[in-house]
C-alpha cells in the first residue's frame, strides 16, 4: 500500500498543482504551457508535504488500527525520527556538498524564516503538552491547538510569501558592488557584471530585470541604485528555458524550434531542483522495478526526435517536385531611422514551371502600425524560374526614446498557377507543387536611435579551455545607437590571477560609432599546461562617454 502511494500519489499531486493552458501569442501563434494552479510555498507546505510524508502517515494509522487504537512505537517513531532527519541531517549534507569557492542563497528568505520558526516551536510545544502541561498524557484541547497551529503556519507563510500586510511596505534595495554585480537585500541577485568562467560553472546573470519600479544612475559612478515596490518574483523556470534554447540553437542550428523545445524541456527537468517527492518517487520505482523517470523521458524523446526525423526526411524527398516557400531569416533587425525595412522571401526546389501567389500582411507586437512602423499587406507573385522577392515594409523615425520594438511579418493563403498566370486545382492523387515552410512569421526587431544606447555582454558567461590562446567577447548596445561612444573595461581576479599567471591583466576602451550595435574585446589566457582546478575572472565595463565629434572633451 506504502508502495502504491509512493508511485501514484505523487504524480497526482503534480498534477493538481498544474494545469495546461492555451496562450494565444500577438502573431496570432499559439502556444499550450503549463501554469500553475496552488502557489508554491502553500503546495510545498500542504500538498506535498502530506505526498511525502504518506508513508509514515500510513505505518502508523495501520499500527494503531492494529493495537487497539493504542499507539505503538513504530508509527510515531518514525514521523518523529523523518522529521528530525529532515531538519538537522538534510540541511546538513545540503550545506556540506556546496562545492568549495561556490555559494547558495535561500530564494524566499522570508518564507525560509517563517517556516524555520515554526519547526523549531514544533519541537518546542511537543515537549511542553507532553512533559510539562499534562505528562504522558495529549488532551483534546491541546491536540486541537496543535491541529491549529498548522493553517496559522500555511497563511503566514503565505503571506510572506505574496508580500502581503506589512510586507508590502518593504521595498526591495540593489546596489551594485565592485564586480557591478548588482546586491540586494532579500529575493534573487541580478549582476550587472560579466564573470568569465575557464572550464568552469558558476550561478551568475547579467542584466537586471526592473518588473515594477523605478532605476536611478548615480552621476559619474559605476553604481547604479533600484527601488522595486510590488515587484512580483520572476518565472526563472522560463528564464531557464530560454538560456538552455540559446544554447541549443548554436550547437543544434538544423533543429526545427518544436525539437528545440523538447530538447530544452529534457535539459530543464535534469538540472532543475528537484523536490523531496520526486527522489522518494526516483527511489521507489526503482526498487520496484519501474524504472528511472528521467530516463524514460530520454526514451520518449528520442523516439519524438526520430519521427521528427524521419518526417523531415519524407518532406526532402519531393523537394525535386514541390516548391518550398519562406522567409530568408526567421528574425530581422533595423535602425528607426532607416526609413524602409526589406525582408527577403525564397521559393526553393520545384519544377520551375508554376507560378506561386503568397499574400502577406504585417501584424503588431510591442510596436504598433502607424506610429512605429506602416502596416503592409499584399501579394507576392513568383513567376516561373523567379526565387526571390521582397517585401517592404515603412519604420517611422521619431525622437522619442523607447525601448526595442518588434513586430511580425506573415505569410499567409498559397495559390498556385500554371506558367501563364491561370489559377490550377489540384489534381486528384498528385502531391502539392508547393507549400508554405517554416520560417512563415518573421520577427523585425526595430532599433531605437533616440538614445545613446544599454551596453551589456552578449552572453552572461563564457567558458573556455586554457588552450584557447585568444578569447573574444562581445559587447552589444542596446535600447538606442546615438553618436560616438567610448565604453571602458577592465578585467579583475577571481579565482584565476592575472598579470600572467592564468590570463593576462587587460584594460582597454571600446569605441562605438553612430549607429554601431556591437564590439568585440579581446582578452589572452595563459596555457600553463597543468592540472587545475575551474578558475573563473571577471570583465568589468566601466561609464561610457558620448564623445561628440568636432567639440574639444569628452561628454558624459
Amino acid at each position: 500500500m506504502c508502495v502504491y502511494v509512493c508511485i501514484h500519489v505523487y504524480p497526482s499531486l503534480s498534477v493538481l498543482q498544474e494545469k495546461e493552458v492555451t496562450i494565444t501569442m500577438p502573431s496570432g501563434e499559439t502556444s499550450v504551457a503549463t501554469v500553475r494552479i496552488w502557489n508554491e510555498t502553500v503546495s510545498n507546505l500542504t500538498l506535498m508535504a502530506l505526498g511525502s510524508s504518506a508513508p509514515e502517515i500510513l505505518l502508523s494509522v495501520i499500527e494503531v488500527c492494529g493495537h487497539g487504537f493504542e499507539a505503538g512505537e513504530l508509527g510515531p517513531g518514525t514521523i518523529v525520527g523523518s522529521a528530525a532527519f529532515n531538519m538537522f541531517v538534510i540541511i546538513a549534507i545540503c550545506v556540506w556538498v556546496i562545492p568549495e569557492g561556490e555559494t547558495r542563497k535561500i530564494k524566499h528568505l522570508r518564507v525560509f524564516f517563517i517556516t524555520a520558526f515554526w519547526s523549531i516551536f514544533a519541537y518546542i510545544w511537543l515537549f511542553l503538552i507532553l512533559s510539562v502541561i499534562s505528562p504522558g498524557v495529549v488532551e483534546v484541547w491541546e491536540a486541537l491547538v496543535t491541529l491549529f497551529y498548522f493553517p496559522v503556519c500555511v497563511i503566514l507563510a503565505w503571506i510572506a510569501d505574496r508580500r502581503l500586510l506589512f510586507y508590502k511596505y518593504m521595498a526591495k534595495r540593489y546596489r551594485a558592488d565592485k564586480h557591478g554585480i548588482v546586491v540586494e537585500t532579500e529575493g534573487d541577485t541580478t549582476p550587472k557584471g560579466f564573470e568569465m568562467i575557464m572550464d568552469g560553472n558558476e550561478n551568475f546573470q547579467d542584466g537586471a530585470n526592473n518588473a515594477a519600479g523605478t532605476v536611478a544612475y548615480l552621476p559619474n559612478s559605476n553604481s547604479t541604485m533600484v527601488t522595486v515596490e510590488n515587484t512580483k518574483e520572476l518565472d526563472e523556470s522560463r528564464k531557464e528555458v530560454i538560456r538552455i534554447l540559446k544554447q541549443l540553437k548554436q550547437k543544434f542550428p538544423d533543429k526545427e524550434l518544436d525539437q528545440l523545445v523538447d530538447l530544452a524541456n529534457y535539459y530543464a527537468l535534469l538540472h532543475q531542483q528537484k523536490s523531496r517527492a520526486f527522489y522518494r518517487i526516483q527511489a521507489t520505482r526503482m526498487m520496484t522495478g519501474a524504472g528511472n523517470v528521467l530516463k524514460r523521458h530520454a526514451a520518449d524523446h528520442s523516439r519524438r526526435a526520430a519521427a521528427v526525423d524521419e518526417e523531415v526526411v519524407c518532406e526532402d524527398d519531393d523537394l525535386a517536385e514541390c516548391s518550398r516557400l519562406a522567409f530568408e531569416s526567421t528574425h530581422s533587425q533595423c535602425m528607426e531611422n532607416c526609413g524602409v525595412l526589406r525582408l527577403a522571401v525564397v521559393c526553393q526546389g520545384g519544377l520551375g514551371e508554376s507560378t506561386f501567389y503568397v499574400d502577406y500582411r504585417t501584424e503588431d507586437g510591442s510596436a504598433n502600425a502607424g506610429s512605429d512602423y506602416e502596416y503592409s499587406e499584399g501579394t507576392l507573385v513568383f513567376k516561373p524560374g523567379e526565387t526571390c522577392k521582397e517585401i517592404k515594409v515603412g519604420i517611422i523615425d521619431d525622437d522619442i526614446f523607447e525601448e526595442d520594438e518588434h513586430f511580425f511579418v506573415r505569410l499567409l493563403n498559397l495559390r498556385i498557377g500554371d506558367a501563364e498566370g491561370m489559377f490550377e486545382s489540384d489534381e486528384p492523387g498528385a502531391g502539392p507543387k508547393g507549400r508554405l515552410v517554416e520560417p512563415l512569421v518573421a520577427t523585425v526587431t526595430i532599433l531605437d536611435d533616440d538614445h545613446a544606447g544599454i551596453f551589456t555582454f552578449r552572453d552572461r558567461l563564457v567558458r573556455v579551455s586554457e588552450s584557447v590562446g585568444t578569447m573574444e567577447i562581445s559587447v552589444v548596445r542596446n535600447s538606442g545607437a546615438r553618436g560616438t561612444v567610448i565604453l571602458p573595461y577592465h578585467t579583475e581576479a577571481g579565482t584565476a590571477k592575472g598579470g600572467g599567471v592564468d590570463y593576462e591583466d587587460t584594460q582597454g576602451e571600446l569605441e562605438f560609432s553612430n549607429d554601431q550595435t556591437t564590439q568585440t574585446l579581446q582578452v589572452r589566457i595563459i596555457d600553463d599546461e597543468e592540472y587545475e582546478k575551474k578558475e573563473n575572472f571577471f570583465i568589468v565595463l566601466e561609464e561610457p562617454r558620448w564623445l561628440k565629434r568636432g567639440i574639444s572633451g569628452v561628454y558624459l
